[in-house]
């Protein structure tokens, strides 16, 4: 019925129903049958219609006066969400993790802002998991498949993991040369990685390794600051540690065993229609994921 009173407002207003046929892109049969279904819903006759002349009945003006107003606003409250949802500009609110968004994701984030300078980028980095739904956040960026079925998920690539320790400590400790041989060291692991599935890049075998960890912490960035500082072995994801190992304060051992890899996700509300701002933001990711050989 909603409809139909929205169509009778642009009758009166067009001053025909010819006119507001024309406005509407309706065919004029579809104007005359729902405004007459208006009609018969209400038990009043609010349009005398004849060829020569449009006019109101009492009671089509009392309704016209009822509704007008309130038709124009709803339908300004329309065009403005949809210019808000439809336009590159304005606020997006992102959660996403801290150390990953620091470190490797870094200079994503700013070529997302120099693309979009128009696009107000509400970043918000935790390493906690927040509740993406009571947030209100538009998008996030999750490491790992999130269980809510209130969640849409979009995979955008993986993060290899690798055994590291400091030249430090494997001067002081021999570098295992097994994965059994891991039970021997000071092992320090993240609370997201308990359990360790090893894979062989050289035959394919793998193996599943439960750690007996010295120190366990929830915190990655922590836990390569510890394993730097010469205390034990980690599993970590390479975004991490590259550099490291590449800079000589890490090194790679078991070189021929890779851990789980760690799936990165762009997540979103499903019963939430994303804006252009988000489908923007999450297409970016997907992009420079590519490009960047992250998957």
């Amino acid at each position: 019925m909603y409809d139909d009173i929205v169509l009778f407002v642009h009758i009166v207003q067009q001053q025909g129903l010819a006119m507001a046929a024309s406005k509407l892109a309706l065919p004029a049969a579809t104007v005359t049958r729902r405004l007459k279904r208006l009609e018969d819903a209400i038990g009043r006759k609010l349009i005398h219609r004849s060829a020569r002349q449009f006019v109101l009945t009492p009671e089509g003006e009392s309704f016209y006066q009822a509704y007008a107003g309130l038709v124009e606003q709803l339908e300004q409250t329309h065009q403005q969400l949809s210019f808000e949802i439809n336009t590159l500009a304005g606020p997006l609110s992102v959660l996403a993790p801290t150390n990953i968004s620091i470190g490797l994701l870094q200079p994503m984030w700013s070529g997302f802002i120099k693309r979009y300078p128009d696009i107000k980028l509400d970043l918000n980095l935790s390493n906690a998991v927040d509740d993406m739904i009571s947030s209100g956040a538009d998008i996030a960026l999750r490491i790992g498949p999130q269980a809510s079925s209130l969640l849409h998920q979009k995979r955008l690539g993986a993060l290899q993991t690798i055994l590291v320790a400091s030249p430090g400590y494997l001067a002081s400790n021999n570098a295992p040369q097994s994965l059994d041989e891991l039970d021997k060291h000071r092992l320090i692991g993240t609370n997201t990685l308990t359990s360790w599935r090893m894979s062989n890049i050289d035959n394919g075998k793998e193996c599943d390794v439960r750690p007996r960890f010295s120190t366990l912490v929830n915190d990655v960035k922590l836990v390569t600051q510890l394993v730097s500082d010469d205390l034990g072995i980690s599993l970590l994801p390479t975004s991490e540690v590259n550099h490291l190992i590449h800079r000589g304060d890490l090194v790679q051992i078991l070189t021929s065993w890779q851990g789980p890899n760690r799936d990165l996700f762009t997540v979103w509300p499903s019963g939430k229609l994303l804006s252009a701002r988000a489908k923007c933001l999450r297409d970016f990711m997907h992009d420079y994921f590519e490009k960047h050989d992250h998957a």
